[in-house]
């Protein structure tokens, strides 16, 4: 069993000074343990990162490195995912995303899994993003963007180097938090269902790909989706039901069918007040 250190070193080099932190009356720096970690190494075109472009960033890039097969795409927003879907290819995944939940699309963060070409460039035209974050950018794409976007922040993830699997630390007061990474391959055959009815394969695959989201939704969280695409979600609440609340109310704003639908948490059910919201609403 893995044991943290009983003395905790790390050692940072100033990659850049920032313009202000969280707030423009703080200030703020970007640290790194190697040039290879720095995102600065991948940015491609746009305006400087800011403090919370790096903080919205890590979200997006932790939450898209879920999906490895079909075509992805996240909406990030204040760190925590507006609409997530897979689709086709990327143009159909990023309308389906968008669909989730396009007010708050607006000066987001997007993520996407594949090689942005020509066709999905100019689908993103119409909309004002903070961040656009690839694996790789065809030539034709990032001269599409770089003309029409000048000031969006283009990041290329191939070209510096992330650590997935390297310990989390926060600070607190004078001293620090450390935990190990939460980055593991669910073995999905493990999975107990403790209720009568069991779900049936295509159920449970709507459920991997929900427990995928939440997984990066601030607690308290409850995200809701059906045919690969979140339909609301609700985050960062003091009460669950809250939160699950907030992410029906999205649903049913874009006129969604919640019926059939799969819900994700983040933690377990307390009460029985969420699951009969749940079950009233149509969530499977």
């Amino acid at each position: 069993e893995k044991e943290l250190p009983k003395f905790f070193t790390v050692g940072y080099k100033l990659a850049k000074k920032l313009r202000y932190g969280e707030n423009p009356h703080q200030i703020a720096s970007y640290y790194v343990r190697s040039e290879k970690e720095n995102i600065e190494e991948g940015k491609l075109s746009g305006k400087e990162l800011s403090y919370n472009n790096l903080l919205d960033t890590e979200s997006a890039i932790s939450l898209i490195s879920e999906f490895r097969d079909k075509p992805a795409c996240v909406i990030i927003k204040h760190t925590n995912p507006s609409g997530v879907a897979i689709g086709e290819d990327l143009v159909s995944a990023y309308k389906k995303a968008l669909s989730s939940d396009p007010v708050s699309a607006y000066g987001s963060i997007i993520a996407v899994n594949k090689e942005v070409d020509e066709r999905f460039a100019t689908e993103l035209l119409g909309l004002f993003i903070e961040v656009l974050i690839a694996p790789k950018f065809e030539e034709k794409a990032l001269n599409i963007l770089k003309e029409k976007k000048k000031n969006m922040r283009i990041i290329e993830l191939d070209r510096f180097k992330i650590d997935f699997t390297s310990d989390r630390i926060r600070s607190w007061f004078g001293g620090i938090l450390v935990q190990e990474a939460d980055y593991i391959d669910e073995d999905w055959k493990n999975i107990q269902v403790p209720t009568r009815r069991k779900p049936d394969r295509k159920e449970m695959e709507e459920l991997k790909f929900a427990y995928r989201i939440v997984k990066h939704a601030k607690s308290n969280a409850i995200v809701l989706t059906k045919d690969g695409m979140t339909l609301g979600v609700g985050a960062g609440q003091m009460s669950r039901v809250d939160s699950l609340k907030i992410a029906i109310m999205k649903a049913e704003e874009r006129g969604f069918d919640l019926s059939s639908a799969v819900m994700a948490s983040d933690a377990f059910f307390p009460f029985r007040d969420s699951i009969d919201l749940a079950h009233k609403v149509g969530i499977k």
